[in-house]
Parts: structure tokens; sequence; C-alpha cells
């Protein structure tokens, strides 16, 4: 079979590597004779992981002492209820930062339980041939009314990602960073609380991230079910019923994987090398175009478009044919994406851009 290279937004290509590992151990894992998804979470050698893991994360992403990571289910919708049911618990508003579908989304499913204020920090989303970009970030002056601000720095479906992190004064910021968790180096310190799905960059669907600030544990409102109670759920060590142990197994070989490679700095070196590679060829094309500011474009979602949808339709055919997967856009947006997290290495980038060029000599008029 020739190869294949994934470009799918999510569930996502996984590092080779470790899933020549999980291939290897499957039936025999810690040379116990059995799989890991046959062993008790509660057992010697899956402690032992879920230990390992954790210390392997804080590592990996400079995670200080006073902040606690839970590996939880639900995805990150279910953290759009979660967050508010724990943190709004003092004002009873929040503010959402809105750049996107997946913050608008959050947005919509707080308000199931707390006020909340929405400001769309774009210049435009709604007209095609507009460029993204974000006009403010600095929201000192409001954002101490809110129990807490919300913002999602990548926003897959439009390929806009926020570089800066937004200023809210001594205000809870968090982030839902689901598509570029681990792909560059933040300064943890600055959030209140952090959480991903892990299906883009940490592992398989199934299981979700949350990094979060010790003093914001334990105020949850008294409906807040147990498996949403950041308190509960720290206290039982993620572990409040049989959590996806397959998938928590994937993330710590990820995790080791990562650190082997050299870390979140040489996958923020990588993935810069990846997206300027590709950005460059769109820029350079008068038959592609990419309707987001330089600097808002997304170093993990590229989006493009011919501007014609039958000719992306053909684009996205022909690619699947020659190798190239799931680069069809989201159905929101349309046009075609190229989601390029850790795992895509820099050959899959240069092999679509040698299909775009085909593509584009045999179709332009």
């Amino acid at each position: 079979m020739s190869q294949i290279f994934n470009f799918s937004a999510g569930p996502a290509m996984m590092p080779p590597a470790v899933l020549e590992q999980a291939q290897k151990e499957l039936r025999n894992w810690q040379n116990q004779g059995t799989s890991v998804m046959e062993v008790s979470h509660r057992g010697k050698y899956f402690v032992e992981l879920a230990t390992q893991s954790e210390k392997d994360l804080r590592e990996l992403y400079q995670i200080p002492g006073n902040y606690r990571i839970l590996f939880l289910q639900g995805g990150a919708r279910g953290q759009f209820a979660a967050i508010p049911m724990n943190l709004a618990n003092k004002k009873g508003k929040a503010l959402y930062l809105t750049s996107g579908h997946w913050s608008a989304t959050a947005a919509k499913e707080a308000r199931n339980f707390t006020e909340v204020d929405e400001i769309d920090i774009l210049s435009s989303h709604t007209d095609s041939n507009s460029i993204l970009k974000v006009e403010r970030l600095d929201f000192s002056d409001i954002a101490e009314q809110y129990d807490y601000v919300h913002y999602c720095p990548n926003e897959t479906i439009s390929g806009v990602e926020i570089f800066d992190v937004p200023k809210v004064g001594n205000a809870v910021l968090v982030a839902d960073m689901s598509s570029n968790i681990l792909s560059r180096n933040i300064d943890i310190s600055r959030f209140g609380l952090i959480y991903a799905g892990a299906q883009k960059n940490l592992g398989p669907a199934g299981i979700t991230l949350v990094i979060v600030r010790e003093d914001l544990i334990g105020n949850a409102r008294q409906a807040t079910p147990s498996i949403w109670d950041y308190a509960v759920q720290t206290k039982a060590d993620s572990m409040i019923n049989t959590p996806p142990t397959f998938a928590w197994y994937l993330c710590a070989l990820v995790f080791k994987h990562l650190l082997a490679c050299g870390g979140v700095e040489e996958m923020e070196r990588r993935n810069h090398a990846k997206a300027e590679l590709l950005y460059t060829y769109l820029d350079q094309s008068k038959f592609y175009r990419n309707y987001v500011a330089k600097e808002n474009r997304s170093i993990m979602n590229v989006t493009f478009t011919t501007d014609n949808d039958e000719l992306n339709a053909k684009f996205v055919a022909e690619a699947t044919a020659a190798g190239l997967q799931a680069l069809k856009g989201h159905k929101v947006l349309g046009g075609m994406r190229a989601s390029i997290y850790n795992a895509m290495p820099i050959e899959g980038v240069q092999a679509l851009i040698a299909f775009m060029k085909k593509f584009e000599a045999e179709n332009a008029e």
C-alpha cells in the first residue's frame, strides 16, 4: 500500500511509533498476558501508568504544582457544561470571547447554567470574502465582574488561531485547547483552567484533559453531577467510575513519545515549519485562497478553497485517491482543510503541496 497521509481534523492521526507500540503490547501488556483494556483501573499496573502519565504531562507542559490534572470523559462538550457548574458560583455570570463555531457553541451551552455575556472578537466571520482577524484581546477593564472569561485559542473549522493570551486582569481565564494542546509552549500560570478533547494531539477520542488551578476546585453548585464535579474527580484521581483505560494508556504513550522527540519546544518548531511551508505556497497561488489574516492563521488547521464548489469537490476526491485523506472542509464552511497536528510529518505537507500544484496546473483556467 502506498503511503497515506491523514489530514483529519479529529479524530486525527496519531504518531506511528505509538500505534506500533500499542499493537505490539495489545495482547500482552506489562507481561501480564492480557491487554491494558482488560485489567482493573485500580490495579497496580494501571495506577502506575496513570501516575506516570501525569508526571510526564507536567514535565511536557511545565504545569505548576498548584494545578491539578484530570482525565475525564464527555469530550470538550461535556466541559462546556461542567465549567459553569464548577466556576460560575460567586457572581453568577461569565464572559465568552467568541471567534468561531466552537467558542460560540460553548457560550450557548453555558447559558443553561449561568448568565453569559458574549463578545465577538473577530473583525468578520460572515462574509466568505472577508479576512478573519482578531480585533481585541484586552478585557482587563470588565473581566473582573465575571466568574470567568472563556475563549478558544484555535478554531478548527475556520483555521483561526489566537497566539496572544487575552488580558483579563485578576479574573479567571478558561481556554478550550482541544485543537492546539501541546502544539506550542504556553504559560500555564496565566490560566485558571485549560481543557482539551484528546482526539487532536493527545490520543484517541474518549478521554478529556482538564488542567485546573487548585483554588478553583471545591465550589461546584449543589446540583452538579458527581462526574462533572472537579472536587469529586480530584479526590478520586479521575476514577469515580471506570475511566476509558485504553484511551488513557494511548495518551500516556503519546506523552512518552513527545518527551523522546524533544518535548513541546520541538513540536512547536516542527509545527511552525509545516504551517509556513503550506501558507507560503497558498500565498503565491492564484488558484487557492485562504481567508484568515496572517497574524491569526492556525498552525494546526489550514483552510483553503478554490472559490468553486465543484472544483473543491473534485480536489477532495482526487486527493483522497492520491492518498491524501480527510481534506474536505467542515460542513459549516466548506472548501478544504488540512489539519497538521503534532503527528503529521512534514513529508505529508510536502506531498499535499505537490498534489495542489498538479491539481492547479490541470484545472486553472
